[in-house]
Formats: structure tokens, C-alpha cells, sequence
């Protein structure tokens, strides 16, 4: 129910904004194409817990000038009904100019992990993402510290580039009414709530069926919408744990460990932008969006891999090797004489090279290490022969032999080294932007090179609500006075 100060702020907005945020209902069309050839969702009506090449140097780039001065075909409804006109607005440049996505909007209405992660990688590649954040603190994130830059966390800004932020409290009906206005103008929208929050608030599926049909939206949930445990919020550690990725990581004799970082979030984030890029290709053959539901325990269990292979096919497995493989051997760390290293013998010749570096050529010729199958029933026997024969050089040295002898071997180094080794610098995975508050911020750059439509830095990780009344005055039309009345009843 509402109060009477948000009956006042969504009643005040009607005389100033009009249509822009009218809900309408009753009527549905297909979705036109775009310029582009993507489709923009023609129906109009606006609208807690997660659910859950070489290069000198790490290339400089500003933020992205807001391109407000170009013109993009955009539907409105003062346009009438399907019909587009042209609007001064932040938009991305037009496909030719930009990346694969330039053309396409998200709603991000997501925090933390999973779904940040998701949707900068849309940004990534193009898309005007708009990251919709709670008024009192934003992301749960930009409070998770230290370390902290310009009044940021390290893990928001991490997560977050791409994105213009708008401060919005949809627990309120003129809040709902401007979440309405955004999912018309969106080709995306994603959420992390709680199963059944969007519904509580009118965005039911019915709702997105009618009034915006053309909208690809995805779901990012801890369990998915149906079984026992949908009701549950999901945690990437709990997750960890329940999904028996833990009871495979770890020394065979200790206890079970959770991966270095939230490895359940990051592949859950992935695999929820695969899932919206297939539907977007989709629509471009329906005319419709659909809706596509990822959970962070489908995605655990997604990640056993083999392993599930595994126990679904023999009945048992799922062990503990350390940093062994349960099925090939060697395929571990070891000690040299003054640091560690990393083999991965992926085949019974490369198993045979090693042995002639190391010294020892008669280990081919063994019956209990010729083939892998021997090696991974004659484990410990062959794990101690090569960890005494390291012993004898430097890992460093070892790593020059094998490398030309055509072993799969490499250094462990910190996340420093590999952060600053040669490779990263070529491949240009250190990037600097200018940040409002940070000024030059380090980013990891971009794992994915397009060759017509590259992915790119426009713009830094925004502050907390940076974006607001541009997005409010671009995108819905508002006014210094409506934006002005929204702020003071905290809706923005």
C-alpha cells in the first residue's frame, strides 16, 4: 500500500511527464526493428536479498564523452504508439561505430556479483547498460572493504564499468512508475531478487507479455523458481558448499576449501549472458522476448563437469586431489629448488618428453607410468619421482628445459606478477580510465577481442546515482521540478 507522500510524488508527476510514464494496458504490437536490425519492444507502459595486439603500455582512456548530442531513433510514447521519433539522449553510438551490442539497452537491476558481472559484460560489448541502485548505499558492494579508492571499493569498481547509475527506491509506487518507463525503453532487463519480489511489485510475467514483450529479461536466482529450495536466497559460499565443488577442493587429507574467489557468481554471470545473447538472436526471428532464468545451484552443479560425469557413470569419485586431477597424472604442482611450478601432462608422449628433461627416458618404458591410466593407479609413486628429480635445478631453469621440449609447464606466480607479466601488458588486459572520484583507476581489461566490433572501456564504474537526473530528463523526460520532487520524497 502507499503512503500519502507517495501518492502526492505520483501524482505530481502526471501533469509533468504525461505519457512518458503513463501505465497503459490492454494492448500489445510486434516489436519494430531498429535502424540496426534489432528489435526494440514497441509496447508502452512504465513501470529485496540477492535470489541468488602488443602495446607499449596499459592504454589511458578518459571517460567516454557523453554522446548526448547525437541523435538516436528511439520510441516514446509521445510519439505515439510504435511510432519513433528522434531524442536527444546518452546513448551508445550507432552499431557501426561501437561494439557488437552498441544499439542495445540494459536494465541492471542487479548487485553484488552475478549480475553486475553479467551485465558489464554486455556493456563490454557495447550495450547502454543503466545500473539501478538503491538510494541508501547503492550495491551492496561499494561498501565491501578494504581496499578502498576514492571513496569506492575495489570489488564495485571491479565489477561495474559500462554502466551509468540512477538511484531508485522501487519499494514505492512512483518508484515502480519509473521502473515502468526504463523496461519499456530496455531491450534487457536483468534482476537478482528474491523469487516473487518483481511480481509483488505488478512486474509479473503476465505484465511482461503484455506490456513489454520485446523485452528479454533475465532472472538471476539461488535455486532457480521451482523445487524446495526456490524460496531460498542464494550465497556463492553456501553454494560452494552444497554443490560439492568443496568436497573437491583441497589436500586429500584436509578439509574441504572454497575456490579463491566467487567462482559460483563469476560462472553463473557468464553463462547468464550466453543465455540472454541466445535470446536476443531469438527475437530477431519472434519478434518477442522471452524470459531466461539462470541460478547460481544449476551453475554449481553446471561447473562439476567431469567430475559429475564421473559419479554419474561409475557410481563414485568426487575426491580430493589437491592441486591433482582425479584422472590425469602428472597433472600437479611441484617443488623446484626454489619455488613452485605447475606440470599438466595432458598425453603419454609429452609424458615421455618430461622424462628425458628430468633425467629419467626409462620411465616411459615403465609398465606403471607408460600410459596415464598406469600413472593414475601408480599416483604417489610417480608424483614423488618427479618432485625429487625438481629438487635438483631451479624452477626457473626446469621451465626452459621442458617449455622446449614441449611440456605444458608454467610458474605459479602471485596475482601481482601475473597482473604485471609481459603477456598481459601485450594483450592488453590492464587498462587505466579516468574516474570522477579515483582519477587514473586500474581495470582488468577485456578477455574477449572482437575484430570488426571491439569490446571497450567507455566509461569508469559510475558513482553511486552519478547518472540520475540525466537518465530521468533523457530517457523519461522529466523535468528540473519533477526530478526536484522525486529527490525530496527520497524516491531518487
Amino acid at each position: 500500500m502507499s503512503s500519502d507522500s507517495d501518492d502526492k510524488v505520483a501524482s505530481s508527476l502526471s501533469p509533468l511527464v504525461g505519457r512518458a510514464i503513463a501505465f497503459e494496458r490492454g494492448t500489445s504490437s510486434p516489436s519494430p526493428r531498429l535502424p540496426s536490425g534489432r528489435l526494440r519492444p514497441s509496447s508502452t507502459g512504465y513501470g529485496e536479498g540477492r535470489g541468488e595486439g602488443a602495446v607499449p603500455q596499459a592504454q589511458t582512456r578518459g571517460e567516454a564523452p557523453s554522446p548526448g548530442a547525437q541523435e538516436r531513433a528511439d520510441l516514446s510514447p509521445q510519439a505515439g504508439r510504435g511510432e519513433a521519433r528522434h531524442v536527444k539522449c546518452d546513448s551508445p553510438p550507432l552499431p557501426e561505430e561501437g561494439g557488437a551490442l552498441a544499439g542495445i539497452r540494459v536494465l541492471d537491476l542487479t548487485r553484488v556479483l552475478a549480475g553486475p558481472t553479467c551485465a558489464m559484460m554486455l556493456g563490454d560489448m557495447g550495450a547502454d547498460v543503466i545500473k539501478v541502485e538503491p538510494p541508501t548505499g547503492g550495491d551492496d558492494t561499494r561498501g565491501w572493504g578494504p581496499p578502498f579508492a576514492g571513496g569506492e571499493s575495489a570489488y564495485f569498481l571491479g565489477a561495474n564499468r559500462n554502466k551509468r547509475s540512477m538511484t531508485l527506491n522501487i519499494a514505492v509506487p512512483a518508484g515502480q512508475k519509473l521502473l515502468t518507463g526504463l523496461i519499456e525503453k530496455a531491450d534487457i532487463v536483468i534482476d537478482n531478487f528474491k523469487l516473487g519480489t518483481l511480481a509483488k511489485w505488478g512486474f509479473t510475467d503476465a505484465w511482461f507479455d503484455e506490456h513489454a514483450s520485446g523485452v528479454v529479461r533475465c532472472s538471476i536466482t539461488g535455486y532457480g523458481s521451482s523445487g524446495p529450495k526456490a524460496a531460498l536466497p542464494g550465497y556463492d559460499f553456501i553454494l560452494q558448499a552444497e554443490s560439492g565443488l568443496m568436497s573437491i577442493c583441497g589436500e586429500p587429507d584436509g578439509t574441504p576449501t572454497k575456490y579463491g574467489v566467487a567462482i559460483v557468481d563469476v560462472c553463473t554471470g557468464m553463462l547468464a549472458c550466453n543465455a540472454i545473447l541466445a535470446a536476443l538472436n531469438a527475437r530477431h526471428n519472434t519478434g518477442r522476448g522471452q524470459k531466461v532464468e539462470v541460478s547460481l545451484y544449476e551453475s554449481a552443479l553446471h561447473m562439476l563437469v567431469n567430475v559429475a560425469s564421473n559419479v554419474l557413470v561409475s557410481g563414485k569419485g568426487g575426491a580430493r586431489f589437491g592441486n591433482g586431477h582425479p584422472s590425469i597424472v602428472p597433472y600437479t604442482t611441484y617443488a623446484a629448488k626454489d619455488g613452485m611450478m605447475a606440470l599438466a601432462i595432458g598425453n603419454d608422449n609429452q609424458f615421455a618428453k618430461c622424462a628425458v628433461v628430468l633425467g629419467h627416458p626409462e620411465w616411459a618404458d615403465d609398465p606403471r607410468f607408460a600410459t596415464n591410466r598406469a600413472r593414475v593407479e601408480h599416483r604417489r609413486i610417480i608424483d614423488d619421482a618427479i618432485a625429487a628429480a625438481l629438487m635438483a635445478d631451479t624452477a626457473d631453469n626446469w621451465l626452459v628445459k621442458l617449455k622446449a621440449a614441449g611440456v605444458p609447464c608454467g610458474r605459479i606466480n602471485s596475482v601481482a606478477e601475473a597482473l604485471a607479466d609481459p603477456q598481459t601488458e601485450a594483450r592488453q588486459m590492464v587498462e587505466t580510465v579516468r574516474h570522477p572520484t579515483v582519477g587514473a583507476l586500474k581495470l582488468v581489461g577485456m578477455p574477449y577481442k572482437f575484430s570488426g566490433t571491439p569490446a571497450s572501456v567507455r566509461r569508469a564504474p559510475p558513482t553511486l546515482g552519478e547518472h540520475t537526473e540525466e537518465i530521468l530528463r533523457d530517457e523519461l523526460g522529466l523535468d528540473a521540478a519533477a526530478i526536484a520532487a522525486l529527490r525530496k520524497e527520497n524516491v531518487i
